[in-house]
């Protein structure tokens, strides 16, 4: 049984700041450590419950957060950008679940560093008319390919939000959203230990699990965070300017949906 997982960080435990996402200071340091240990207790998790490969894809920001030397030698990691498939690259038919460790709530909810895909251009983003986090569009386009999602962790919203789309998936929630940049958590042993458990019990059920999927073709919509964004992504010859600040597409698939989602994400990188 081969297993995915997908991890981020702002929803690990312990992480509350922007500062633990961002490249170039100590409390990144310490935070890419404890996103790497949630990462090994649900490959161990998945290792205990019968897989036979695990495939971990770093899935936050500059997509080389996960520590290799201190990631579980028995699963492969797939690190770095632009790839295909973003936070699931690497994910195909042949897998019988994955999993979204340290994920967080979307943007316009009031979860720990809440988001959709970029804070800096987007302050809300729909697909097919509902606003959407990075699990459901990530869950979908597993979906799409008969894969479902089996576990996701992070904070209350997101166990609240995002978990609820995945029916018989296990939660974990390993902190309470006191705000966007503050929380309740467990302590980082406590997670890493619900994680694997949750996870062993993910992987012995997977089969029983139905994948996630939306309607295709897809609406995607995107409310950026300044007109000259919104000016810059209407350019796109596909591209329809719904109001001032919000661009959409129309997409045959949830895949294309997200690839026009990262091409205004680095279009707005250019604006200063």
């Amino acid at each position: 049984m081969k297993i995915f997982i997908s991890v981020d960080i702002e929803g690990v435990a312990g992480v509350v700041l922007p500062a633990h996402g961002q490249p170039g200071n100590l409390e990144y340091e310490d935070a890419r450590r404890l996103m790497t240990e949630e990462a090994n207790a649900a490959i161990a998790g998945a290792f205990d419950g019968g897989a036979v490969e695990v495939l971990v894809n770093d899935s936050h920001g500059p997509m080389i957060n996960l520590l290799p030397d201190l990631l579980d030698p028995r699963a492969e990691l797939i690190r770095g950008q632009i790839k295909p498939g973003s936070m699931f690259s690497g994910l195909d038919d042949t897998y019988a679940g994955a999993m979204c460790v340290g994920y967080h709530a979307a943007a316009g909810d009031h979860g720990v560093l809440a988001h959709t895909y970029s804070t800096r251009d987007f302050t809300g983003v729909r697909l097919n008319g509902v606003a959407a986090s990075e699990a459901m569009f990530f869950g979908a386009y597993a979906g799409a390919m008969g894969v479902p999602v089996i576990l996701i962790s992070g904070d209350d919203v997101t166990a609240r939000t995002c978990g609820s789309l995945f029916a018989g998936a296990e939660v974990v929630q390993v902190k309470t959203a006191l705000g966007q940049r503050a929380a309740r958590a467990v302590s980082p042993h406590e997670a890493r230990k619900r994680i694997r458990e949750a996870a062993e019990r993910a992987v012995r059920a997977a089969g029983t699990m139905k994948p996630f999927r939306v309607i295709e073709p897809c609406d995607v919509a995107f409310d950026l965070t300044s007109a000259t964004r919104a000016d810059i992504c209407a350019t796109i010859p596909a591209a329809i300017r719904y109001a001032p600040l919000t661009v959409g597409f129309k997409t045959e698939t949830v895949a294309d949906a997200i690839r026009w989602m990262a091409v205004c994400a680095m279009l707005g990188s250019h604006v200063t």
